[in-house]
């Protein structure tokens, strides 16, 4: 890194430890806000020992407090939500308000209690209707006590919280999330923190799920103070000690299915004035990745996470709050039975071992917040952070054990990269009457560096010779096609049927590095920075029925290119309170940046002469784009029964981004298309909990059509043909319902899961169809009669891709050692995975080759207390994700995260204990 952009991260470095010297605070920050309040008697006196609950029936949270000596009652550390406040206390009748709270502005209550002359039972009933939410922009909130019951795997943090819980969310391989039709167009803020870089475990670390105290999940219109990624905002609040003054925490242990296991250990204390809460968590397992075959192999992988939240109140008014993460992830790529190399000999006649890349990532987090109480109605905020994640990709100490199909992987791959996030952000949050106003700026600094190696350890990739047929041959020793033996041909243009794909001309450029030929590997290596600033402010007038949304956000963007773009948010919610009906409407601007992961060589590779003979590419810089987007939703109540909450979406957006995957490997490419149209429905039934039942069903159809050409990036291999296609994030309509029941207040519940999914768009898929709109690379004839070649991702398949695929010709399946006849009749092909069009029907907009659909089934069952403890309390748990063990893919080789099967039948056991 260049002096002066190590002097500018030092200087970052430096007020983010200013800050946070002397106090390390939390009372309000991010995404919650803190409620104050008072309960008199009627002549004025104070009641002490009340009881006072807050509740939202839909998100779950439930919290309870008592009155002081002085009839004071605080929760702190509260979501952004809508509330059933009630106050009960001996000899006075119940008192019952709903509270909105939607500003980091602390509100604060004056509550009177009548007396009543003599004891009744008090039984308060709350409405789901009630607690509709008058506002523009759809979303979801999610509270600990619905995350903890979750049939997830545990290690699936955010994102497989967010797939399960919100609609429009498509689930893909290895953690990874499609929100409403794009592919990582994600922002994750974790206590006001931003991050828009990709978080999958394939990626970057999440933050451990233990430290998460709930999470409100945009789907709608984002609100101005978000920039761009913002297909889907995932708003966390993380979980604090202020206020508990007896150390409370839990101790967790877990074993299951292919040897994993889990470990994580919580810690909350302080006092009213400061606090903290400590996270640790450590994971093990044989299946870390989904596998590219059903059957695992070549999966293991670990985590280690830490977490602590510090906060504390300087002085009335003045707090200060400290965020700190580190995290390690080490994890193999799975094999396929391909990358057994069983048999398999070099060029030099050595044996070669399996395939054996790797994995590891390095994450840390540093981030302080000084919050400062203006008045009753102002808050002003200060913030810093520094991010930094190092992730080291590991190719197969025998290089050659890394060669892969014709399709998929030639070369051997390394790479160390680097992106550290630092900036500065402020606020000012003004909260009053009808008006509730937010304004601020945050600057940004990415540095990002990036070192790549490849080699070619294919043999037939460059050849200098070929045979009479056009194919290469391996012509031991030779090097220059002048030298070709007898009966041979040079690899140069004029040769008999030579040049063609996958087989090029040879490139003497590519010798050196041809491992082959005794070549070396090649080395590229990048840095830029990246910055950006941006300013904006928004307010949402309420005013009786009615709720105005608006905003303005400014961005300024300064990388390998640059973009400047005013944004306006606007956004429009009507109650019709007799029906509990909300409607709503709302249109967002927004500036589309380019992925930062692999930035560099994508931007550059291809004016490097040996990577734009390696892998294909745009030679053209990866330019800023823009999106206009459009919502109109209804949400509506049926009493405290059910709530029903629906959106469409329209998503244009001129240079669309997505991603470009290298070989057998994690890395990717940012790749940029010229505009993408994405429209959908979304939405959400909800049953509150209802004697110990409750339920939600997220369901979304949501379609992704690009349009060529592509404008930048490295990885060209779809939509050759001009015309707008489906990429791999679409999918016609899928489901997930989740349902708990606990029929007796200290016994068992259960929990049960229904994921649908009619499947991914599957681009490699063998097909017939020579028509404009359904051109399938792989037509031919066979006696006349529409036939499909063997071929996939413009090269044969082999036998175990075949397999993968779950392909047959007729009564003949695919194994993973013996191949189809290369050349099928259209009638007689088909797949057990996949859903192939009938012949001449394929289309790459309207009808695409899919993944088929699958369900999936899982369950969870629990005892809480089992032990009936007062103080220390023991939970049991047993999960099985799976049930059927449904064999189904996710994808097949893609072009943007290549083959992977759903995760097999797991079942794992976890015992807690709470002190």
């Amino acid at each position: 890194m260049p002096d002066l952009k190590r002097l500018r991260l030092a200087a970052l470095a430096a007020t983010v430890l200013s800050l946070a010297v002397g106090s390390l605070s939390a009372q309000s920050v991010g995404n919650s806000t803190s409620l104050f309040g008072t309960v008199l008697d009627a002549t004025g006196a104070v009641v002490f020992g009340a009881t006072v609950k807050i509740h939202n029936p839909v998100s779950g949270l439930e919290r309870a407090a008592q009155t002081d000596t002085r009839g004071q009652f605080n929760f702190l550390n509260i979501p952004f939500n809508n509330y059933h406040l009630t106050v009960t206390a001996k000899g006075f009748a119940a008192y019952v308000q709903d509270v909105e709270l939607r500003s980091i502005v602390p509100v604060t209550l004056s509550i009177t209690l009548q007396a009543v002359v003599e004891s009744t039972t008090v039984t308060v009933h709350e409405e789901a209707g009630d607690l509709v939410e008058t506002d523009s922009t759809m979303h979801s909130d999610v509270d600990r006590s619905y995350l903890e019951r979750l049939t997830v795997p545990t290690e699936s943090g955010v994102a497989g919280v967010v797939t399960e819980a919100t609609p429009g969310v498509s689930a893909d391989s290895n953690n990874q999330m499609h929100g409403l039709g794009d592919h990582a167009e994600n922002t994750i803020a974790v206590d006001d923190q931003v991050n828009s870089d990709q978080s999958s475990k394939t990626f970057s670390n999440q933050i451990p799920s233990n430290s998460i105290q709930a999470m409100e999940v945009i789907a709608g219109a984002p609100p101005a103070e978000f920039g761009g990624k913002t297909s889907l905002v995932v708003k966390v609040s993380t979980r604090s000690g202020q206020g508990i003054t007896t150390p409370t925490g839990s101790l967790t242990a877990s074993y299951g299915s292919f040897g994993t296991t889990d470990t994580s250990f919580d810690l909350a204390y302080g006092g009213q004035n400061w606090g903290n809460f400590l996270a640790i968590s450590g994971n093990d397992s044989g299946h870390a990745l989904d596998a590219p075959e059903f059957a695992v192999m070549h999966d293991k992988g670990n985590e280690e996470n830490f977490f602590d939240r510090v906060d504390y109140q300087i002085a009335s008014g003045n707090t200060i709050h400290l965020n700190l993460a580190w995290t390690r992830s080490w994890f193999q790529t799975p094999q396929t039975f391909d990358n057994l190399n069983t048999g398999v000999l070099d060029p030099f006649g050595n044996p070669v071992p399996a395939m054996d890349q790797r994995t590891q990532i390095k994450t840390f987090n540093v981030a302080p917040t000084w919050t400062r109480l203006l008045s009753n109605t102002e808050v002003f905020t200060l913030g810093a952070f520094v991010r930094r994640d190092g992730y080291r990709y590991y190719p197969s100490d025998d290089p050659f054990a890394d060669l892969g199909p014709l399709n998929l992987q030639r070369e051997t791959i390394g790479q160390a990269r680097t992106l550290t996030n630092a900036g500065v952000r402020s606020d000012f949050a003004y909260a009053h009457g009808v008006n509730n106003m937010k304004m601020g700026v945050t600057y940004q600094h990415t540095f990002l560096d990036e070192s790549d190696t490849l080699g070619i350890v294919d043999p037939l990739l460059n050849a200098p010779c070929v045979n009479a047929s056009g194919m290469p041959v391996l012509a031991p020793g030779v090097t220059n096609p002048a030298a070709c033996p007898a009966g041979d041909f040079a690899n140069q243009p004029g040769s008999p049927n030579t040049g063609a794909p996958p087989y090029p001309f040879f490139n003497p450029i590519l010798l050196p590095y041809d491992l082959t030929r005794s070549g070396g590997p090649y080395n590229f290596a990048g840095s830029t920075d990246v910055k950006e600033f941006a300013a904006y402010v928004q307010d949402t007038i309420t005013k009786g029925s009615w709720n105005f949304s608006l905003g303005l956000r400014g961005d300024l963007y300064n990388g390998l290119s640059v973009a400047r773009q005013i944004e306006p948010r606007l956004g429009i919610a009507y109650n019709i309170k007799p029906s509990g009906t909300v409607l709503r409407i709302s249109y967002a601007r927004t500036l589309e940046t380019p992925f930062n992961e692999n930035l560099v060589l994508s931007n550059n590779g291809c004016h490097f002469a040996v990577i734009a003979a390696l892998v294909p590419c745009v030679p053209a810089a990866l330019n800023p784009g823009f999106r206009n987007e459009f919502h109109a939703g209804l949400e509506q109540a049926f009493g405290r029964y059910l709530v029903f909450n629906g959106e469409y979406i329209w998503k244009y957006t001129h240079n669309g981004y997505d991603f470009s995957v290298l070989g057998n490997t994690p890395i990717t490419f940012p790749i940029e298309w010229h505009n993408s149209k994405i429209p959908g429905v979304a939405g959400s039934v909800r049953v509150p909990e209802i004697h110990g039942f409750s339920a939600a069903v997220v369901f979304s159809s949501v379609a992704a059509r690009f349009f060529p050409p592509q404008v930048g990036g490295l990885g060209v291999t779809v939509g050759q043909n001009g015309l707008p296609f489906r990429i791999d994030h679409d999918e016609k309509f899928n489901q997930s319902t989740h349902l708990q029941y606990q029929p007796l207040k200290r016994g068992p519940w259960f929990g049960w899961s229904w994921r649908y999914d009619s499947g991914l768009v599957a681009g490699a898929t063998p097909c017939y169809g020579t028509n404009p709109g359904n051109d399938c690379p792989a037509s031919t004839l066979l006696g006349g009669e529409p036939a499909v070649k063997m071929f996939g991702n413009g090269a044969p398949l082999t036998a175990d891709e075949e397999f993968e695929a779950g392909f047959y010709c007729g009564a003949v399946h695919a194994t993973p050692t013996t191949a189809l006849p290369p050349v099928c009749l259209a009638s007689q092909f088909g797949s057990t995975l996949i859903k192939v069009p009938a012949p001449g029907t394929e289309n790459d907009d309207h009808n695409p080759q899919r993944i088929a659909s699958r369900n999936l089934f899982d369950v969870a069952v629990g005892m809480d207390d089992i032990f009936h403890g007062d103080k220390r309390k023991w939970d049991l748990r047993v999960t099985v994700v799976n049930v059927m063990n449904k064999v189904a893919l996710y994808n097949f080789l893609s072009t943007f995260s290549g083959t992977h099967y759903v995760e097999p039948r797991t079942i794992t056991a976890s015992l807690a204990f709470h002190f």
